[in-house]
């Protein structure tokens, strides 16, 4: 297939550590340009990178009529505003999660963008890795019996005030950075979605950011229950209790491209460890999503699976508010 010709908006630190090299290898796109609002740091991140444009705004790239898709790693409350344009421009869009602030907001960002048909995507990359493939493939199948709890946790440590994820009112704090990580993965085994949620916060005095953040879903026969927290030690997990086993993935979200991923599995016969050949997950949601702009289809990850996450995110701030379980 033709390689898709993928732009970047902005110069973040995540896409240079974690996106630009697995994408740069791919056959099945190429990275033409990054811009930046700044012209100098846009230019010098293409020259050491060796990206061959850059641009001094998102616009310029967005006038760019060879680029056809476009990723977002912008901060949180940018993500509508350059969810329009790129589609204005014509440009599919992979957009870091979550898509808005508020289920209005990204409700707006996934009509906005079926209305000028171009495809939009929330860049939940875990979802491409062949050990999530499979967890679900094993709770569907009924392989570990009726599934009854998710347990998740995921944390790190970055008191950093300058950081875009501690500023609050650009959409910092633990529950939008990886809080939606615990919440779309509880979504992704079960397979359906909550009822209602409730969560309770612990906010930093300072940014006034949720840097402790623990809650519970309530899906009926199953719930799901989750802590993250972004000044603590790192630590992830995920466990899937059913009441014929359980599924353990112990570096579920940030798994390493260059190692085997593993997975263990424990039913009535025993526990086995299933191990997963090392692969870059970011490398194959790019690769989904330029399959699906070539053949014409729907993205690989429906854009309302977005507003759906969101909507929890919602209830779950809703309810530090109430102090009580809120409706879905």
């Amino acid at each position: 297939m033709k390689p898709v010709v993928w732009g970047v908006l902005g110069v973040s630190g995540h896409f240079i550590k974690n996106v630009l090299l697995p994408t740069r290898s791919s056959p099945k796109l190429c990275i033409r340009a990054v811009a930046s609002r700044s012209a100098d740091r846009a230019r010098e991140a293409a020259e050491r990178h060796g990206i061959p444009h850059s641009y001094g705004s998102y616009e310029e790239l967005l006038a760019d009529t060879a680029i056809e898709a476009v990723y977002n790693p912008l901060p949180n409350h940018l993500h509508l505003e350059w969810i329009k344009r790129s589609a204005d421009a014509g440009k599919h869009i992979l957009c870091e999660k979550p898509l808005g602030l508020t289920s209005e907001e990204v409700r707006e960002a996934v009509e906005y963008a079926e209305a000028k048909g171009v495809l939009l995507m929330e860049a939940f990359m875990y979802r491409f890795h062949p050990q999530w493939v499979r967890a679900r493939e094993l709770v569907q199948t009924g392989a570990v019996g009726r599934p009854v709890a998710v347990q998740a946790s995921f944390a790190y440590n970055n008191p950093d005030p300058a950081n875009i994820r501690n500023i609050r009112e650009i959409g910092g704090g633990g529950l939008y950075d990886i809080g939606c990580y615990a919440v779309s993965s509880a979504r992704f085994l079960l397979g359906c979605e909550p009822r209602r949620a409730i969560a309770t916060m612990q906010r930093d005095p300072n940014s006034g950011i949720d840097r402790l953040t623990s809650g519970m879903l309530d899906f009926g026969d199953a719930q799901a229950v989750f802590t993250v927290g972004t000044q603590t030690a790192a630590h992830q997990h995920v466990t899937l209790l059913a009441t014929g086993g359980h599924i353990t993935i112990p570096i579920p979200f940030n798994t390493p491209p260059d190692v085997p991923a593993r997975m263990s599995v424990t039913t009535s016969i025993g526990t086995r460890e299933l191990r997963f050949e090392a692969v870059d997950q970011y490398a194959l949601q790019f690769e989904a999503f330029s399959n699906a702009l070539r053949a014409g289809s729907a993205p690989p990850i429906d854009p309302r699976d977005a507003l759906a996450n969101q909507r929890v995110l919602d209830a779950l701030f809703a309810s530090e508010q109430s102090g009580r379980w809120e409706d879905l």
